[in-house]
């Protein structure tokens, strides 16, 4: 059994508070059960992945990534890439839902 490092044990506890958070906002109806479960696997997911890391090794031989780490580096920074111009994507369209509000508000009130 190979050792566990510190950056797993990190890992594992960040899994486990992400599900017990995911769980959480399902009590509190935040997420439907279609949300909570895919989130639930998800982090599930990670925790599995971050105990045995050797489960990506063929991915990362195809993708000739030496490292496990340099590859969640790089998902983790293409990740970050796509929530940030998705959610620029959403708060423009927003932002144009209330401006025609606030024109049809003002157009009604002169």
């Amino acid at each position: 059994m190979a050792k566990i490092l510190g950056i797993q044990i990190l890992g594992i506890l960040f899994g486990f508070f992400m599900m017990y958070y995911t769980f959480l906002q399902h009590k509190r109806k935040e997420f439907t059960i279609k949300e909570y479960s895919f989130w639930f696997l998800f982090w599930g997911a990670f925790v599995i992945i971050t105990l045995f890391p050797q489960i990506l090794d063929p991915l990362l031989s195809t993708l000739n990534i030496a490292r496990t780490l340099d590859f969640f580096i790089i998902a983790g920074f293409l990740f970050t890439m796509f929530v940030v111009f998705y959610t620029y994507t959403i708060v423009r369209k927003n932002q144009r839902k209330l401006e025609k509000v606030v024109r049809s508000i003002a157009i009604k009130r002169k």
